[in-house]
């Protein structure tokens, strides 16, 4: 409020003043008065001639003057009336611009002469509520997360007002808001601050964005206001916001720290991942510009270090707000306080020492093992003497404080060399002065190996194939195992594990180079006699004491077509031909003979097929490609030759394909001879023990056939040496029976039980029997016995039988 002094019609002085006083201070010759700021010019402060008890009349004639101790003449004096008036519009606040004090004066010096007289004159200007509150930043942008707690605060920008007392910002008020309140906070020196505090929990999906008017009051009257506007940006969830180990430091720093100096480094931890823990630190709205002049915030480490010259003399308190804030796509922070309390110096460093460190030592050191004794001490007193000593994270070691300033490193965890064979161990010191002072020390410690790993396979079981055939001493595979521990306890030994099989051990057919594991053949394989081995492999590490692991081997032996089909039935002698007799008058479709060859490969390359190679009449015979039957097409005419003459060939199923031929000579006989297409069709068993009285005949026969057989094998022998192969041909060891005998019977000797354990041919709508077969490798006689025509027959009664060598 203005007031105002003004002259009346010459009659005399009127003063119209609220809260004005003239007050003459005769003991300290000071007179004081006191007016509000922002009067009119002219307006009257006071009569100086009556309350100097000076002569009106004489003041222009004593050259009476006033001067203003000031940049400015604000006021003057009228020498007619004496009056001291406003020469200029005062501003308490361009006059005294600091808040520190509200009392603010301005010192005249008034001089008469004749004589001369000197009054000292003090004119306090009073504050009036002339100044709104306003705010440095007209609109605060504020992010914050939509899982922020309720209770969560803000801080925000506080309103300046230049006036005092109770002119200036008392209280803040916040616009409606559901979610949001303000919450006042008076700093050291009287100043307001409001903290934005969180109600109720945000829901970006429901508001994405707050627009909120904070309006700040002073306590004038009337009262003043200056409002800013708050954007709130609710952000998605990044559910952890940076946090503090303290939400207030209390630090010390020294006067005159050199510029660059580290006062502490903050360290704010989120527990997220990625960007969303990448932490930027930056000062808050709290912190004035003041502080933030004097300290420099690095943004990504943390590091408060001094900007400027720091004088104890100029101000020993710095108070800052620190905000942390992540990375992640909706940032969150968090804050802490800071006190800077400013003093003198810690200048010595800590110091270490190592008094023992044990080096190297074995992986299977028991935790709690002692390795090293250090000791540390600081020259300075109290906080600047006390240190901490630490030793990098995640490691498998920890301090132990022994006694006052010594230190054991003793084993925490199991060590492991085969993970981490060496660590460099790097002991800091740091003392508890501001900043603090620190030294450190690296020392590496070495682990010595102890023979833990067993050797390791790549595989637990290798399946190795093999072509029958090959060469001896062929390199098969590499068994190579691993492991992981050195010296002798790395070096491997391979073995083969002895396993016999038909009385043969493995190490008579495979070899292993111990050192490396390379797997050699020692002899050719033949898929005819075996097909598959399985063995075990052992590799034993040279440690102590030895530690082995082993793997199972499976050899496949993989056929090739190396055996030539053989044929049996019809059988002849090497380079003969097979001479039969049939009727003339046989029927069409009658069984005029049956080649039958065996193969003693696999399945695929013994798959025989037959085909005729030569035939004297193509009308007269065919030939079932599969069974090798051959039947009669037509029936003979008086025109058809009386020799026939057909060549067979049989061949399998290899690549490249292997054959074998026989050649059948065929008489037609006028004889009459009981069509073959009306014998019985009963299986071999049948004919022989129908009648029990056969077994005599049975027995008689069988001595004679056996004797004649003996006899004409020590012919051949003597008389035809036959040739070495690589599968021998089964051999005949029985002759061809009569031309006029219905079936010709064979003896087949064979050094393969692969395919049959028993077969029978009969030449002649015969059939074929095959039984189960005999384990491989095992030496068999496979005699086939002709089908007679009647059971009186005692040569032709005799069972087929199995015979194995003894």
């Amino acid at each position: 409020m203005m007031h105002h002094l003004k002259q009346s019609c010459g009659t005399g002085y009127v003063s119209l003043i609220f809260f004005l006083s003239a007050i003459v201070n005769t003991a300290s010759s000071i007179t004081h008065y006191s007016i509000p700021e922002e009067m009119e010019e002219g307006s009257v402060v006071a009569n100086l001639a009556t309350d100097l008890r000076l002569d009106v009349k004489t003041l222009n004639e004593r050259k009476m003057r006033v001067d203003v101790v000031a940049n400015k003449k604000y006021l003057d004096i009228n020498k007619v009336t004496g009056e001291l008036f406003i020469l200029e519009r005062i501003d308490r606040e361009f006059l005294c611009p600091s808040k520190t004090t509200s009392y603010c004066v301005l010192k005249l010096d008034a001089t008469i002469e004749n004589p001369v007289r000197m009054f000292n004159i003090e004119v306090e200007i009073t504050d009036i509520n002339d100044n709104s509150p306003h705010f440095r930043r007209g609109t605060m942008h504020l992010d914050i997360s939509e899982s922020s707690p309720v209770g969560e605060r803000f801080s925000l920008n506080n309103a300046a007002d230049p006036d005092v007392g109770t002119n200036s910002v008392k209280n803040y008020h916040l616009s409606s808001s559901e979610h949001f309140s303000v919450e006042i906070q008076t700093g050291r020196d009287g100043t307001k601050f409001a903290d934005l505090i969180l109600k109720k929990p945000l829901d970006r999906e429901k508001q994405a964005v707050h627009n909120l008017i904070l309006t700040a009051v002073d306590g004038g009257v009337p009262t003043r206001t200056g409002t800013a506007s708050i954007i709130v940006r609710v952000l998605d969830v990044n559910d952890n916001a940076p946090s503090f180990e303290k939400a207030k430091y209390d630090v010390d720093v020294m006067e005159n720290s050199p510029i660059g100096s580290l006062v502490i480094k903050l360290n704010a931890t989120d527990v997220d991942e990625g960007s969303n823990s990448e932490i930027v630190y930056s000062y808050s709205l709290y912190t004035s510009e003041r502080t933030q002049k004097m300290f420099n915030l690095n943004p990504e480490n943390g590091e408060i270090r001094v900007k400027e010259m720091i004088n104890y003399e100029d101000l020993k308190l710095y108070e800052m707000e620190v905000i942390a804030s992540d990375k992640g796509p909706n940032s969150l922070s968090g804050q802490c306080k800071l006190t800077i309390q400013v003093t003198d110096m810690n200048d010595n460093h800590p110091e270490i020492s190592i008094k023992s460190f044990q080096s190297p030592i074995k992986e299977d050191t028991p935790t709690d093992t002692v390795i090293a004794v250090v000791s540390v001490s600081d020259k300075d007193s109290g906080d600047n003497g006390i240190v901490d000593l630490h030793i990098p994270e995640k490691m498998p070691f920890k301090l132990r404080e022994s006694s006052d300033n010594y230190f054991e490193l003793v084993v925490s965890e199991p060590l492991d060399r085969e993970k981490v064979p060496e660590y460099d161990i790097t002991f800091t010191v740091t003392d508890r002065g501001s900043p603090p002072l620190s030294d450190n020390e690296t020392m590496t410690l070495e682990l010595l190996d102890v023979n833990d790993n067993v050797p390791q396979f790549p595989q637990s079981f290798y399946t190795i194939r093999v072509m029958e055939n090959n060469a001896p001493g062929a390199l098969l595979s590499s068994l190579t195992a691993f492991d992981p521990d050195l010296h002798e306890n790395q070096y491997l030994v391979y073995f083969i594990i002895e396993k016999e099989i038909a009385n043969t051990s493995m190490s008579m057919l495979f070899s292993i180079n111990p050192e490396n594991g390379n797997l050699y053949a020692l002899k050719t394989f033949d898929y005819e006699i075996e097909e598959e081995f399985l063995f075990h492999i052992e590799a034993r590490d040279s440690g102590s004491p030895p530690l082995s692991s082993n793997v199972t081997v499976h050899i496949i032996i993989v056929d090739q077509n190396d055996n030539a089909p053989v044929i049996v039935s019809p059988w002849r002698a090497h380079g003969s031909m097979v001479e039969e007799k049939i009727p003339r008058s046989t029927d069409k479709g009658s069984l005029v003979a049956k080649v039958i060859a065996l193969d003693t490969d696999s399945v695929h390359n013994s798959r025989i097929t037959y085909q005729f190679l030569q035939v004297t009449d193509a009308t007269l015979f065919s030939l079932d490609q599969y069974n090798g039957e051959i039947r009669t097409m037509r029936m003979f005419s008086y025109r058809d030759p009386r020799h026939q003459r057909l060549v067979v060939v049989a061949k399998d199923n290899g690549e490249p394909a292997l054959s074998a031929t026989v050649t059948i000579k065929l008489t037609t006989m006028e004889t009459a001879v009981k069509a073959y297409s009306d014998m019985t069709e009963e299986p071999l068993e049948y004919d022989i023990f129908s009648d029990i009285n056969l077994y005599l005949v049975i027995g008689l026969g069988s001595v004679s056939f056996l004797l004649l057989i003996t006899i004409l094998v020590t012919i051949v022998i003597k008389c035809q040496k036959p040739k070495p192969s690589k599968a021998a041909p089964p051999s005949r060891n029985s002759v061809i029976s009569e031309r006029n005998s219905t079936i010709a019977d064979s003896t087949l000797v064979s050094n393969d039980a692969y395919w049959y354990s028993l077969f029978l041919a009969e030449t002649r709508k015969g059939k074929l029997v095959v039984r189960q077969p005999l384990p491989k490798g095992s030496r068999y006689i496979v005699s086939s016995i002709p089908r007679g025509t009647g059971l009186t027959d005692t040569s032709d009664s005799a069972a087929s039988t199995l015979q194995y060598p003894k």
